[in-house]
């Protein structure tokens, strides 16, 4: 019975193992999420690499070309302090995507330990995590965030705090529900029937087999996230000039509309085209990745 029990344990390996790669297979045939991913790729460079493409001051003032409409000098036009729009774009997509991917790091670091300890042990450890999360789900989560960036601060490093725990909830829940339906599968079993160690098994045998869920919710979420920074920057309470965020950029040229209406309509287009990248990325992850789709 032994022997039959540890068999169970690789096969299940090796059928999650072909589960992705079929996955990936049906991903890269979905031309919406490759869509997504290609939108997500340039901004992901074009930040990485703003220094080079734009090697000057993005917070330098130049109020001799203010305002200035999108010509060959500035092609996306200046601001009301004359700074380059495009360039203050490219160096506030650096920090909004620090914040985006920052506070879905932090929700799985804090919301994946959690759901899978709720989920697994259950009883009283359960019900302590899950009151938890249902208070904090009380909050619609950019209310959280607005919140909490009201007690902590404003600045990068508080925006990033407060957009992070506004999503740790959502993992939480996520992560226990998926465990809730794998702690009875056949291979746990058989992993508890041959002694292996809670932990081991929290590792090694459900953790994998509960990602896929916790990355669609993820990249669906680093969308929302740069959505609340944008929301945060926009209401003044996130990060504050002159340093170039877009929500911030947006919120500063919301005065200019009608005499200069591409200040807030450039930054408005770039958080348009990156949350939906993330969606259509994580909408295509899901379709390939969740068992329930089927493959081709």
């Amino acid at each position: 019975m032994a022997s039959q029990n540890t068999e169970l344990l690789p096969a299940a390996e090796a059928v999650g193992s072909s589960q992705w790669q079929r996955g990936v297979a049906k991903l890269l045939r979905n031309r919406a999420a490759v869509v997504g991913g290609i939108i997500i790729v340039i901004f992901l460079l074009s930040a990485l690499f703003a220094p080079i493409l734009y090697p000057g001051n993005p917070n330098a003032p130049n109020l001799i070309h203010s305002l200035e409409r999108p010509s060959a000098s500035h092609l996306l036009g200046t601001d009301q302090l004359g700074r380059d729009i495009l360039g203050r774009i490219l160096y506030g997509g650096r920090v909004s995507l620090t914040i985006a991917l920052g506070s879905v790091a932090m929700g799985m670091i804090f919301g994946i330990p959690l759901g899978l300890v709720s989920g697994y042990f259950g009883g009283k450890t359960d019900f302590l995590v899950q009151r938890l999360t249902d208070i904090m789900l009380s909050f619609p989560p950019f209310i959280l965030a607005l919140a909490l960036v009201a007690v902590l601060g404003v600045g990068l490093k508080n925006t990033l705090i407060s957009v992070g725990i506004a999503g740790i909830p959502h993992t939480i829940r996520i992560t226990r529900g998926c465990v809730l339906s794998i702690r009875e599968q056949v291979y746990v079993e058989a992993a508890r029937a041959v002694g292996t160690r809670d932990s081991v098994i929290l590792v090694r045998h459900i953790l994998p087999n509960v990602m896929v869920p916790i990355i669609v919710n993820s990249t669906l979420f680093l969308g929302m996230a740069i959505l609340f920074a944008a929301g945060l920057g926009f209401l003044g309470v996130g990060i504050q000039p002159p340093t170039p965020e877009w929500g911030t950029m947006l919120g500063s040229g919301r005065s200019y509309l009608f005499a200069a209406p591409h200040v807030a309509t450039f930054p408005g287009i770039a958080i348009f085209l990156v949350v939906l990248g993330f969606n259509l990325l994580g909408d295509g992850l899901r379709d390939a990745l969740d068992p329930r789709m089927g493959y081709e």
